[in-house]
């Protein structure tokens, strides 16, 4: 059984949170297994205007950390024999008409190039809207607790032209994901909350973890999380902690805690979860971004070694996973936030991730910008 260490045993993992704080969060809490035992620390308030340190495993949307979830599903319904990975994702869901070239591997992996609902961005700095939930300042704080049907995601990006000829790009995708959701409950008749439960949840016993599906609750504790706007030439902030997360559906919908991310990430990596073969599938990178099937597989610099990981951002709420290889080192974080539509806060996101893996899993920088992409 590992042992908790209070932040005066790991001071320099405690100033890391800290100065995240102070870069701008509201409240992070953090969790690293390793090889002295387990530490938790939190840094900052669970709510603007009170004193209390966030929870030190309280709830948090995860965001695009639902993306491993729901790859991990995909790959044991694989490894059941009820999915082909390199079959066309049009063999299981005909009633979309999706491009016959795209493959359930293209899905997970990001290569279908089919447009992301929560709006595109182009090389040349241009930007195609998705979903009205996802348009900025007061029209998203309104639309917060509208239901969107995944049916209805796919088949507005469905309707766009594709970002590229299915498997000879990369570019992250919402869609993908969503896409991914409908197949699992089309092939087993079953929701995905449901089939969830049944292949990791329970399995693992991971009781803090939710598929919220359409309702906006997030259960306690936890820390919250906000929007800032201008209206009529005013600053606005407004706690979003409860929102309607339909509106990203799969592509980072799910609740957890930081306890639950590492029992999850390490189970995953440590082989419980995945048949040898098709865990090395899912952390093969693509050469573009290192992206395997779900996972991000980047190097932690010097000294060390490989880290595969997903981070996602959600509306005020974010979450950190990272693992060895292996799963014998886990860091994992919940991050608590002021967001709003210029997202201010992703280049101190970026750092903060850059610094906390240098920290932990060795020297030289390491983290991505795709990988600290908020959902959104």
């Amino acid at each position: 059984m590992s042992i908790a260490l209070t932040d005066q045993d790991r001071p320099e993992l405690q100033k890391a949170i800290e100065e995240m704080v102070e870069s701008g969060f509201t409240g992070v809490t953090m969790r690293v297994h390793d090889e002295r035992g387990e530490w938790v620390g939190s840094a900052g308030v669970a709510k603007l205007g009170e004193t209390a340190k966030p929870p030190t495993n309280g709830h948090v949307r995860i965001g695009s950390n639902t993306k491993t979830f729901t790859a991990t599903v995909v790959l044991q319904l694989v490894a059941e024999g009820t999915i082909g990975l390199d079959a066309p994702v049009a063999d299981y869901l005909p009633e979309f008409e999706p491009d016959r070239k795209i493959t359930v591997r293209m899905l997970l992996q990001h290569t279908s190039g089919v447009f992301n609902f929560t709006g595109e961005y182009y090389d040349d700095g241009t930007f195609a809207p998705g979903i009205p939930a996802t348009t900025a300042g007061q029209e998203w704080v309104d639309n917060r607790f509208k239901t969107y049907r995944p049916e209805e995601l796919v088949r507005l990006a469905l309707a766009k032209p594709a970002r590229f000829e299915p498997g000879t790009d990369w570019s992250y995708s919402n869609t993908n994901y969503v896409l991914a959701r409908l197949l699992i409950e089309k092939v087993t008749g079953r929701s995905l909350a449901e089939e969830m439960q049944r292949l990791i949840l329970e399995p693992l016993g991971l009781s803090d973890t939710v598929v919220p599906e359409t309702s906006p609750e997030i259960p306690e504790p936890h820390t919250h999380a906000y929007y800032r706007y201008e209206d009529a030439g005013r600053q606005k902030t407004v706690d979003v902690t409860r929102q309607n997360p339909s509106w990203i559906s799969t592509g980072g919908d799910m609740i957890s805690t930081t306890q639950d991310l590492h029992t999850f990430i390490s189970a995953l990596m440590g082989g419980k979860l995945l048949p040898a073969p098709l865990l090395a599938e899912m952390c093969t990178p693509h050469p573009k971004v290192g992206y395997g099937l779900g996972v991000f597989v980047q190097d932690a610099g010097e000294n060390g070694g490989t880290v595969i990981t997903h981070n996602g951002g959600m509306a005020g709420h974010a979450a950190l996973m990272y693992s060895t290889p292996d799963g014998s080192k886990t860091l994992t974080a919940a991050l608590n936030y002021v967001d709003d539509a210029a997202m201010s806060l992703a280049e101190a996101f970026q750092k903060a991730t850059q610094r906390l893996v240098k920290e932990v899993f060795g020297g030289g920088q390491a983290g991505s910008a795709d990988a600290a992409e908020p959902a959104q």
